[in-house]
């Protein structure tokens, strides 16, 4: 017949192993995020002290004049994706990707944004003179690494990494802290180290952020 203590030993056990593997599974999948994360939290708050030299590439076009005579006659009114023939024309002539963007049309001109991470990009078309120019901007890598870490101008499989990344996160810390409790009776300084790690910022908070 089992003790109630060989029945806790069994229970620690069976926790600690399972609690051990989600930890270091959870820690394996998002140490390189964490290791970004960290850096770009760290050049983020340094931001105006760290220099960024924007780079900036103009690029100037002729539409063909049966193209432009078609976009016109397809102009629309506000917000909407480039015709299909300006669409195969841009990508032809710059390179640059397009799918799934809004232009905004106005009378005579389409002008479509392209900002993404670490710099700014646009394209205008004069649908009157059929004249076309294309500039983008790059700030440089740490500019964009800082907009990863935001998830600005990302794209939607960044927001989907970002939101598997702070699971992975949480289940590191959540997994951390049952093996601190489990851990704690023999390192007396446990509680009050976790402690501490709540009241600094908390403290910080209160006095020096208004």
């Amino acid at each position: 017949m089992k003790s109630p203590r060989d029945a806790d030993q069994k229970s620690r056990a069976f926790w600690l192993k399972h609690l051990h593997q989600w930890h270091w599974i959870s820690s394996a999948l998002c140490l390189i995020g964490m290791l970004l994360f960290a850096a770009t939290g760290i050049t983020l708050n340094h931001a105006s002290q760290i220099e960024a030299k924007a780079e900036v590439v103009s690029q100037k076009a002729q539409l063909p004049d049966a193209l432009r005579a078609s976009v016109e006659a397809a102009k629309s009114e506000g917000k909407a994706p480039l015709p299909p023939a300006l669409h195969d024309w841009v990508q032809q002539q710059w390179k640059v990707d397009v799918e799934q963007r809004e232009a905004e049309w106005s009378d005579g001109e389409v002008y479509l944004s392209l900002p993404r991470p670490g710099g700014d990009a646009w394209i205008n078309v004069d649908l009157e003179t059929g004249k076309a120019e294309y500039e983008q901007t790059s700030r440089g890598w740490i500019s964009y690494f800082n907009d990863l870490h935001k998830g600005r101008n990302s794209g939607v499989a960044w927001g989907w990494f970002i939101d598997a990344f702070a699971v992975a996160c949480l289940i590191f810390c959540i997994t951390g802290l049952f093996l601190l409790q489990i851990h704690a009776g023999n390192r007396p300084i446990t509680w009050p180290i976790v402690g501490l790690g709540l009241v600094i910022p908390l403290v910080l908070a209160i006095l020096f952020i208004h």
